[in-house]
């Protein structure tokens, strides 16, 4: 069964469903996509479901959000101008994660726009969501948000998940982002690099979080750091965290200890214990001691088995 508007939208406007009619081809729409059917193409049709993204109830939203979905790239101009102009922000937070079911390049240059100008966190939130679900091809415009003085801290810490997102589906495009001249970007490709170190086995990638140790900013170093201990690998990773207990950063050796205490490398409690005797930072001391204190739990446990 085709599915029509019942309120066809008047030109230059956007149409608006009553609850009774919103329900009622919502139903329609569940009905189709439970029979495997995908709804038709027509503008009418894509504009109606846009305009129920800002129905009240959650069950239909995301019905017309699924039928936008199944409907794929036909729908995606109508997606992108809800999302750069409609007032409801409802519509404009559906609309984003509507786009993130279609995953089509297409909608990136709006994605972008929406992230850096629209005032609503869920909204930013949703569109880097959707730009992320492109995999490779949003991996430019993230960076170019992680290396832009203009971005907010809001912009930075959703690009960095961005891009962690996309992880192994673009390894070269993060090889290259980890020795980018600016350390939000670096910081951010390496802390995505832990994926393509695990699913790809990736040697090259294994080289720049190691590079990433000796790192002039003290927050790649950190976070380099903290992805060794996310490795599970504490052969290879316990040698090269336990000269980082004696960083001039104190973040970074916080980051170190505890990522030798969650790697279980029980080899390295006199080192840990070491360090703690050279502390002179209040707040890294009980980072340290929680660190000998797991790892002596972790060696009495090992001596028992």
């Amino acid at each position: 069964m085709s599915i029509e508007p019942n309120v066809p939208p008047v030109p230059g406007e956007s149409p608006c469903l009553s609850e009774a009619e919103a329900e009622l081809l919502a139903t329609e729409l569940k009905q189709q996509l439970r029979r495997g059917e995908c709804p038709p193409a027509d503008q009418e049709l894509i504009e109606t479901m846009v305009a129920g993204l800002g129905d009240p109830r959650g069950l239909l939203r995301l019905t017309f959000a699924e039928g936008l979905g199944a409907v794929g790239s036909a729908a995606v101009p109508a997606l992108c101008r809800a999302l750069r102009n409609h007032d409801n922000v409802t519509v404009r937070r559906a609309a984003g994660k509507t786009l993130t079911l279609i995953a089509d390049p297409s909608a990136l240059p709006d994605l972008l726009a929406a992230l850096l100008n629209d005032p609503d966190p869920v909204v930013q939130g949703s569109v880097v969501g959707a730009m992320a679900a492109t995999g490779e091809c949003a991996t430019e415009a993230l960076i170019g948000v992680l290396a832009s003085g203009d971005s907010s801290p809001m912009h930075l810490g959703l690009a960095s998940w961005g891009l962690a997102f996309v992880g192994a589906k673009a390894p070269e495009a993060l090889r290259r982002a980890a020795r980018s001249s600016h350390t939000e970007v670096r910081t951010a490709a390496i802390a995505a690099l832990g994926e393509q170190i695990q699913a790809l086995d990736d040697d090259e990638a294994r080289q720049l979080v190691i590079e990433a140790l000796g790192d002039s900013a003290e927050q790649v170093r950190a976070e380099a750091a903290t992805l060794l201990g996310k490795l599970n690998e504490p052969i290879w990773a316990a040698p090269h965290l336990e000269p980082l207990l004696a960083d001039s950063s104190a973040q970074v050796r916080k980051n170190s200890a505890l990522s030798l205490m969650k790697l279980r490398a029980v080899e390295t409690i006199s080192a840990v214990e070491r360090a703690l005797g050279n502390e002179t930072r209040e707040d890294v001391s009980p980072v340290l001691k929680l660190a000998i204190q797991q790892l002596r739990k972790y060696q009495e446990t090992s001596n028992e088995d």
